[in-house]
């Protein structure tokens, strides 16, 4: 793929049409090895192409690991895998000074940790301690990891794919609202339908391996994520994302009564940026250059859903934050009055 950017209405009508393409394969070679779970293959490959961070949760053995690691292999990337476990430490995450002895000097040398890489596959992130989860806060946000007051740069891209299991709470200690919300997606893994689990039993009982082939490298991922941002966003649309993060703000202008009963604290304005990027993403697949409403709204959920702090009400009342993401969706207006000067 050529490093120039498309300038030309035909160029960008290209390398719209590569996108797609290579979304398509990079989807196909998931598919080899992954069975059903569309949609958190889908939103998977948005975190991919929009620069952001995925977290799946799901109980055990419904294919969290496989796809992660299925999407390593089917691209040029650097990979680690971090097993979180409570007596995981935050060195073991970001790596720590050693001590180097040669020719008879000792000298300081930085020992990177698996957090050097591209794509990191963060298994059972709620198994590790705060401190520890926090390890991951800078390399998230800031792409860099700063140890003993030096600043390392990690690779480009460079994703979080993280795991968690909803169910099992003993030893598990829940993210924080400042982890949770550097998520691009939160992603929710189910349960397979009846031909998808046959199918996996004809796939994983009968000895044969697929072999999954890498289709894109790091130079020509960035080329989408640039041409991602550039898509088209109207002055309405973007107001749309605007109100539906807006949305989530109890006592807020736009909030219906449902945010004001259950929810104690809304979402950021990262929410908003998932939300324009997560549309572009959509509206470039669907061959188009700009973004429309039902783009955002296919959004919301996995962009908003883990960026909602709930009250105690909302849990006496088993109220969860799909519902309430859902309720704003179908009640927001497309169009609003114009913001006051």
């Amino acid at each position: 793929m050529t490093n120039a950017e498309p300038k030309t209405p035909d160029e960008v009508r290209a390398a719209i049409e590569r996108f797609g393409a290579d979304y398509a394969r990079v989807r196909e070679e998931i598919a080899k090895a992954v069975v059903g779970h569309g949609e958190v293959v889908e939103g998977v490959l948005t975190c991919l192409f929009c620069d952001g961070h995925a977290l799946l949760e799901g109980v055990p053995g419904l294919g969290k690991t496989l796809l992660v690691r299925t999407l390593a292999s089917a691209l040029r990337l650097e990979f680690n895998r971090i097993q979180f476990t409570p007596d995981l430490m935050p060195s073991d995450v970001t790596g720590t000074t050693i001590v180097v002895e040669a020719g008879g000097e000792r000298r300081f040398r930085f020992q990177k940790g698996p957090v050097f890489t591209q794509i990191l596959l963060a298994d059972e992130i709620n198994r590790a301690t705060p401190k520890t989860q926090s390890a991951l806060l800078e390399a998230m946000q800031e792409r860099s990891v700063t140890v003993d007051g030096v600043t390392h740069e990690l690779a480009r891209p460079f994703l979080v794919m993280a795991t968690q299991n909803p169910i099992e709470q003993e030893g598990t200690y829940p993210l924080p609202e400042a982890q949770l919300d550097r998520f691009f997606f939160k992603l929710h893994v189910g349960y397979s339908s009846r031909e998808d689990l046959g199918e996996i039993l004809d796939r994983t009982t009968g000895g044969v391996s697929p072999a999954i082939e890498p289709v894109l490298d790091a130079e020509t991922i960035q080329a989408h994520q640039r041409l991602v941002r550039r898509a088209a966003i109207a002055d309405h649309v973007r107001d749309y994302a605007v109100r539906l993060t807006l949305a989530t703000h109890p006592g807020g202008e736009f909030a219906p009564p449902m945010v004001g009963r259950f929810v104690r604290v809304g979402a950021s304005p990262r929410a908003a940026q998932a939300l324009a990027l997560a549309g572009k993403c959509r509206a470039l697949l669907d061959g188009r250059a700009a973004v429309s409403v039902d783009d955002l709204r296919w959004a919301a959920l996995p962009a908003l859903r883990h960026r909602l702090v709930l009250n105690f009400e909302a849990d006496a009342e088993g109220v969860t934050p799909d519902a309430i993401v859902e309720n704003i969706v179908a009640t927001l207006p497309v169009k609003a009055e114009p913001a006051a000067a």
